[in-house]
């Protein structure tokens, strides 16, 4: 049971790590998930596996489970489903903002686009002088009372 139990955790951290190393946003997410599933199985088979026992102290029985690691994994659980709830929300605002769901770290931005996507760019006749915009702060003046 106990090496069914270390294998399983070994192939969720292994698929987990395999998947956040991954360039795209979803499979992180998906792998950050696998890790959390891996580290609540350890944190129950910390409280020693053991079939047909309470978790309180009953004089019927031979033993007891520790009830600590299942409380720690019902907390964990909890948390990790909040945290990837963020974490979709804000991989989905980076899709819907850039366009795509890929992270390059090797590709830089060009400097003279700003960064933006190709969907999105200004024309080459892009003029921002002709935007229309607030006042410069000289016209927003008050004149003088002796001008009007």
């Amino acid at each position: 049971m106990e090496a069914l139990v270390a294998s399983a955790i070994g192939v969720l951290t292994g698929g987990g790590m395999y998947l956040i190393l991954r360039l795209r946003t979803f499979p992180v997410v998906v792998g950050t998930t696998m890790l959390s599933y891996a580290v609540n199985l350890f944190l129950f088979a910390s409280g020693r596996l053991a079939l047909d026992l309470p978790p309180i102290i009953d004089t019927a029985q031979a033993g007891y489970t520790d009830p600590l690691p299942q409380a720690l994994v019902l907390t964990a659980i909890v948390i990790s489903f909040g945290m990837t709830a963020v974490t979709v929300l804000i991989a989905l605002g980076a899709y819907l903002e850039g366009g795509t769901d890929r992270f390059d770290i090797d590709e830089a931005p060009d400097p003279g686009d700003g960064g933006l996507p190709e969907d999105i760019m200004p024309r080459a006749d892009y003029d921002p002088a002709r935007e229309p915009g607030p006042a410069d702060e000289d016209s927003a003046a008050p004149a003088p009372e002796g001008a009007r």
